[in-house]
């Protein structure tokens, strides 16, 4: 009867390593070895929390940035970036007739980097108009509109309604005489609508004419309205992305 002999000495410390690391500890949170077949690359990434996110094929022309021209995920960096100057000025800014305009007035110069992080959040808006419209462009030309992604085209379609209101809403808040004229115009546009005009027009200002109800209402609608539904709108687009097989390619 053989009798195995137990490590000792150094050698217990490298046996416990090989055990503890090698073989337990190391397996167990980090992957070991390539995948080298079809079939295992698609479990390391489905597997993963965040590789899973990704298909695990992609057609060769999805590879080349002529395709997409990264116009969907540039738009979605813009409104990442909107938020997070968005939330930066919610700090100095009180949505009131009479703080409003003096608020913006001293962000520019009393706070440090504030024109800065006012200028961002501006031109960032811009773009992210712009991107929209050249996405939804990209797409209708190559024809990526075309079943089984119908679907995800009118959620595209929604998408540019909420990225335009969102304009809409942010270009009162300066509360200067530009941005008051020019919402005033637009409302007023909304009222002359048939049937429910009226009704919206007194809907979105809180009143007859444009001022503190207004302000605040559209105040809301920018900082915590919109971005929800353009949030949940955002995750349905991706996701339709995938359930849809991914992206459109040439026949």
């Amino acid at each position: 009867m053989a009798v195995t002999e137990q490590p000792r000495g150094p050698r217990l410390g490298s046996w416990l390593y090989d055990k503890l690391f090698h073989n337990y500890v190391w397996r167990s949170v980090f992957r070991s070895g390539y995948p080298d077949t079809p079939r295992n690359q698609m479990l390391a990434i489905a597997t993963n929390v965040f590789l899973h996110l990704h298909p695990t094929r992609l057609h060769k022309t999805h590879v080349k940035i002529t395709h997409t021209y990264c116009l969907g995920g540039i738009t979605f960096f813009f409104f990442l970036a909107l938020t997070v100057t968005g939330v930066m000025l919610m700090f100095y800014y009180v949505p009131g007739v009479d703080r409003a305009y003096s608020d913006i007035a001293a962000l520019e110069t009393n706070v440090r980097f504030g024109m800065l992080m006012r200028n961002l959040h501006r031109w960032m808006a811009h773009g992210m108009v712009i991107t929209v419209f050249l996405h939804m462009m990209r797409v209708f030309y190559t024809g990526a509109y075309k079943p089984p992604r119908e679907f995800n085209w009118v959620v595209g379609v929604i998408l540019l309604v909420l990225t335009l209101l969102l304009s809409f809403t942010g270009y009162l808040l300066p509360w200067d005489q530009l941005a008051i004229w020019a919402v005033t115009v637009g409302t007023n546009m909304i009222g002359s609508a048939p049937l429910l005009g009226g009704e919206t027009r007194y809907f979105l200002i809180g009143g007859f004419e444009v001022g503190d109800a207004a302000l605040i209402r559209f105040y809301t609608l920018h900082v915590i309205g919109l971005p929800l539904l353009a949030a949940i709108f955002m995750a349905v687009h991706f996701w339709r992305v995938r359930r849809d097989g991914g992206l459109a390619r040439p026949l």
